[in-house]
C-alpha cells in the first residue's frame, strides 16, 4: 500500500523510465508501420522490433516490482495500490499528468476517478 505522498515520489522518481517506456513505444509503432509499408526502416528490421519489445516489457516488468499496477502504455496509465478514508483506492497516473491528482475505488476503475 502506498500512500499518496509515497506515490508521488515514486512517479517523480520513475519519470525517467517513463518518457524511455514512451520514446520505446513511439520508435516500435514507427519501425513496425515502416516495414509493413515499405519492407524497410531508418530505425531497422525485425531484430530492432524485437529489441525494443524486449526492452519495453523490462520497463513494464520493472514497475511490477514496484507493486505498480500497468493499465495501460498507450497511453501510459500507472495505478498504485493505496488507502484513502478507510478504503482500499487506486492513485492514478495518467500519462500527461504533471503529479498524480486522481485515485479511484478499487472496484469501480478508470470510469471511477475522482480528483485527490
Amino acid at each position: 500500500m502506498f500512500t499518496l505522498a509515497q506515490t508521488r515520489h515514486l512517479v517523480a522518481t520513475l519519470r525517467p523510465r517513463v518518457e524511455e517506456l514512451i520514446r520505446l513505444r513511439a520508435d516500435l509503432a514507427e519501425l513496425r508501420v515502416d516495414l509493413a509499408d515499405h519492407g524497410a526502416s531508418v530505425l531497422g528490421g525485425l531484430a530492432e522490433v524485437k529489441a525494443l519489445e524486449a526492452r519495453l516489457h523490462a520497463i513494464v516488468d520493472e514497475f511490477h516490482t514496484h507493486e505498480i499496477q500497468v493499465k495501460g502504455i498507450a497511453p501510459v496509465l500507472l495505478d498504485f495500490p493505496g488507502e484513502r478514508d478507510g478504503r482500499q483506492v487506486l492513485w492514478c497516473w495518467l500519462e500527461g499528468d504533471s503529479d498524480v491528482r486522481w485515485y479511484h475505488r478499487v472496484e469501480c476503475g478508470f470510469a471511477g476517478r475522482r480528483p485527490v
